[in-house]
């Protein structure tokens, strides 16, 4: 994978005003925070800054900041949109040693429908969350936690505690928490009315 690299500038004015004035300058404006420095205002090239973020990496991925010679790792927090044009607006950076202990969102995703029974039979895939929050050293965020729905049945669930995740990685959330489900849907239910019939 390559590592995303940002080159950022630190604004000289702060708030609303400095904020305007570095988007009319054609850059995106965010702020850097965490550790134990004080929070610093940077902005970005806007052109940069949308190429790094449409790789899929920078959002809950180990980025490196560079700022002249200096760099440090971050992890992108916030980035804000227009509602509108989708147009970067704001972004948050926070500072993390590489090894540190983090929590981050990844998001969930599903393998194997088609071995499932439950959802051959008509069943619904019903998704609780499309993200699991997890505790994790910084160089080791995984990209996303995959369920398998191999023979799954209608009325079966996935919990947080069923995942295998892994050594390093700890979910936030309790082993009882439900993140999927097969349910029946409609149209399998007036099957099985229609053929109780």
């Amino acid at each position: 994978m390559a590592e995303i690299v940002l080159d950022v500038e630190v604004r000289e004015r702060t708030g609303t005003g400095g904020a305007r004035a570095a988007r009319n300058e054609g850059k995106v404006p965010g702020i850097l925070y965490g550790g134990d420095k004080a929070p610093v205002p940077i902005a970005v090239s806007l052109n940069a800054f949308k190429k790094a973020l449409y790789t899929g990496k920078l959002a809950g991925h180990l980025v490196t900041l560079k700022y002249g010679e200096e760099t440090q790792k971050v992890i992108a927090k916030a980035i804000d949109f227009h509602p509108v044009t989708d147009v970067p607006l704001h972004f948050d950076l926070y500072r993390v040693d590489e090894h540190q202990s983090i929590k981050i969102n990844v998001p969930v995703h599903f393998k194997n429908h088609e071995a499932s029974p439950g959802l051959k039979k008509g069943g619904a895939l019903t998704v609780a969350f499309h993200e699991l929050e997890i505790s994790v050293p910084a160089d080791h965020i995984p990209e996303d936690v995959v369920i398998d729905l191999s023979g799954l049945e209608i009325g079966a669930s996935v919990h947080v505690g069923d995942l295998s995740l892994p050594s390093d990685v700890t979910a936030v959330q309790g082993k009882d928490v439900v993140i999927a489900s097969i349910t029946a849907s409609g149209a399998s239910q007036s099957e099985e009315a229609s053929a109780e019939a």
